[in-house]
């Protein structure tokens, strides 16, 4: 498994940045980009790591980016890979009769306020000339046009407002940054503990080794014309 480094000559002498690093995608996106960058070019961040990263601590996400600021070298990709579908005793609702209030507040402060308390400390670090890229992993079940079976109330209102914070952060980052790129990436069904259990028939579900070939190689082909925008595993844009 490789990728063709001059796709990502972007990163040269620059840094990439893996959040949830230890998870089952960010642990191979991060995997990967030491094979094309090298170790040295790339700072996995998460709970078990250290300096940590809790998405429920922004003290932990500002002090984090300080130290990446004093890293004197320029943030070229940042790839958030959190997300949770299930957490504690919660499952996807399948009913609005499941609806809990504490449920609802846990899904959006996993999938889509710590992801905007990310961008709020993290966007700030990508250079002002150059092509950068900041990625976060949606889900095609946050589409709101995309919706024809309903359920997973939580979930898919959580990421549905993590796409909004992509496409209003992606407008802001543009006035001075205007070769940085701000997506949001579906990953299809990986066999991770997220999404284990909940494939349907006919799916195709791929290994995180496989998520994060693709998702990399999305990522290495993205444009400044492409920030603000929401895509697949394959490059496919999805309907918001």
């Amino acid at each position: 498994m490789s990728l063709a480094m001059e796709k990502f000559a972007f990163l040269k002498d620059g840094l990439a940045v893996v959040i949830g690093s230890t998870g089952g995608i960010g642990a191979a996106v991060k995997s990967l980009l030491h094979e094309v960058v090298g170790e040295e070019s790339v700072i996995g961040l998460g709970r078990s790591t250290s300096p940590f990263l809790d998405l429920l601590d922004e003290n932990s996400i500002a002090d984090d980016a300080r130290m990446l600021s004093a890293q004197h070298r320029d943030i070229r990709l940042i790839f958030d890979a959190t997300g949770a579908l299930t957490f504690d005793d919660h499952r996807p609702e399948k009913t609005w009769k499941t609806l809990t209030p504490d449920d609802m507040v846990k899904a959006f402060q996993i999938n889509a306020i710590g992801p905007a308390l990310l961008m709020k400390h993290f966007l700030p670090l990508l250079p002002r000339e150059g092509k950068s890229v900041f990625a976060t992993l949606s889900a095609r079940v946050g589409s709101i046009s995309d919706n024809q079976l309903g359920g997973w109330y939580s979930y898919r209102a959580s990421k549905a407002a993590l796409n909004q914070m992509v496409r209003c952060s992606s407008i802001e980052l543009k006035r001075s940054r205007k070769e940085a790129v701000c997506v949001a990436l579906h990953p299809g069904t990986v066999d991770t503990g997220l999404s284990g259990g909940f494939a349907k028939s006919g799916l195709e579900v791929q290994t995180p080794g496989q998520s994060a070939q693709r998702l990399l190689g999305v990522i290495s082909s993205l444009g400044s014309e492409d920030t603000g925008s929401f895509f697949d595993h394959l490059g496919k844009p999805i309907p918001w």
